[in-house]
């Protein structure tokens, strides 16, 4: 009885810490330092002001996972924007080292949506997360109303249904 005790135990601490620290839903949009793909730097957080309603994902050139995700939402795209009136910002965190690998991944998949760069990967602390890709939802009011960590085939579908839920419920 004690051993299955401690296990309760470890598996409610285990799941207090991994939950302790999310944002919780609905949080304003944070600062972001970021720049676009021809330098010119900004605030992350501009995209949660313009009333409409972002998917937002962090992506790096070096990771299979994220190009999979970003392909399979250029993919959907044009059927989503049927859907929803939403934009899609991704979001680089490559470093120095690899980023000037971003725009020309970005002109060769020929993505419609705006591509940014967090050079300095305040974006993994500001948000909370290990690895990419990490994904999330902002509403028309800028609050962030979804979070996805990571990417198997079929999460795009998924993404979509909690677009159309936001946009139903702006």
């Amino acid at each position: 009885m004690k051993k299955i005790a401690t296990k309760v135990m470890l598996m409610l601490t285990i799941a207090t810490m991994l939950f302790a620290f999310q944002p919780e839903q609905n949080t304003k949009l944070p600062d972001l330092d970021v720049e676009d793909l021809d330098g010119k730097k900004f605030k992350l957080s501009e995209y949660g002001d313009d009333g409409q309603i972002t998917i937002i994902s962090f992506w790096a050139t070096w990771c299979k996972p994220c190009l999979k995700e970003l392909s399979a939402i250029n993919d959907n795209y044009e059927d989503w924007q049927e859907d929803a009136d939403f934009k899609v910002v991704a979001v680089s965190i490559d470093d120095a080292r690899t980023k000037a690998k971003v725009k020309p991944f970005a002109k060769a998949y020929d993505w419609p949506f705006d591509v940014v760069i967090d050079e300095a990967g305040e974006s993994k602390r500001k948000f909370n997360y290990q690895t990419p890709p990490y994904s999330l939802i902002v509403d028309k009011h800028g609050n962030i109303v979804y979070r996805h960590s990571g990417y198997l085939e079929g999460d795009e579908d998924d993404l979509h249904e909690h677009l159309i839920e936001i946009a139903e419920k702006d």
